[in-house]
């Protein structure tokens, strides 16, 4: 048993670094490729770095669901956003405070909680999100980013000035098709590692596949936004930190949950509705911060890290 054990450790382990790393290689590329065509940072935020910081939560769900594990599939993308919201906004505002756009605060933001809203919905009706549910949101989705590509069109004019006075360094067009299919290949195998390695874990420790995806799985799979909302804040753009998180919550929630419900229905237990009731306060909560002075500043990404402390506290005794 105990060698059972490190073994899933180690596999776990090896598939969160794959994870990260593909998802670090796949953000530059598809990033730089992004400034070459003058995309806006905060379009970027909410597609380009959010599909591929997104795409761990993507490979862990859709694999597990496969492979039948769909308490992970739900668990990883609720407890994932989760992670982003609490987390991710809270660790980027110790840097320094998150400006957020009102345009974005009245459009993407709220988007982002009706999403939530929908899953609460669609999952708490029949106790699970079945093949036409999944159908219904990955639609859904198909219209954010016809939303995405309108929004980027309208404001290319402006982005275009933007970007010349700060454009970065970009990579060539040969190293972001290395880094782009290269992240995709470590993604996808490092989901695969990951979802072995927890499930394995949950099963010989008693746990339950729920703790596991909320905690382990969710906090790895979320370590691309992480770290590049809070590179993002440190370097002062928030507009790519901000649009990192509210633009993963959508994907997870619409794209990740969509396609594995439309693999293999997704059952839910009243633990996986509570916890998306949750993230439904937990963003409106967030939401409402970042409208008081249209920024989350220091003290308040304090505060929204202490309540996923207290939800994490929560989360173990429950389990």
């Amino acid at each position: 048993m105990i060698r059972e054990i490190l073994e899933a450790v180690f596999f776990l382990v090896a598939g969160l670094v794959l994870l990260v790393k593909g998802a670090d290689f796949f953000v530059d590329g598809s990033s730089s490729v992004a400034k070459m065509l003058k995309i806006p940072s905060i379009i970027i935020g909410l597609t380009i770095v959010a599909l591929g910081t997104s795409l761990p939560e993507c490979a862990v769900s859709i694999t597990a669901s496969v492979t039948g594990n769909n308490a992970l599939a739900v668990s990883n993308a609720v407890g994932s956003n989760i992670f982003n919201l609490m987390v991710v906004c809270g660790a980027s505002a110790l840097f320094t405070p998150l400006l957020v756009e009102k345009s974005t605060l009245k459009r993407e933001f709220p988007f982002s909680v009706f999403c939530v809203v929908l899953l609460l919905v669609l999952g708490y009706a029949g106790m699970s999100l079945g093949r036409g549910d999944g159908l219904i949101i990955m639609a859904l989705f198909a219209g954010f980013l016809i939303w995405m590509v309108y929004s980027a069109q309208k404001a290319r004019a402006s982005a275009l000035a933007q970007e010349a006075e700060s454009e970065g360094a970009t990579l060539p067009v040969w190293r972001c098709i290395i880094y782009i299919v290269g992240g995709a290949v470590a993604i996808k195998y490092g989901g695969d590692f990951v979802v072995d390695g927890a499930s394995v874990i949950a099963a010989k420790m008693g746990l339950s596949q729920n703790l596991i995806g909320l905690t382990i799985v969710a906090c790895g799979t979320s370590l691309p936004e992480l770290v590049t909302s809070v590179v993002a804040a440190r370097k002062n753009e928030v507009d790519m930190a901000v649009g990192n998180v509210i633009g993963s919550n959508v994907f997870n929630v619409l794209f990740v949950l969509g396609i594995a419900a439309a693999i293999s229905p997704i059952a839910f237990v009243m633990e996986n509705v509570i916890d998306i009731a949750i993230l439904v306060v937990f963003s409106v909560i967030v939401w409402v911060l970042c409208w008081t002075r249209q920024k989350l500043e220091r003290k308040e990404g304090i505060f929204i890290l202490f309540l996923y402390v207290i939800y994490l506290a929560y989360i173990v005794f429950r389990c």
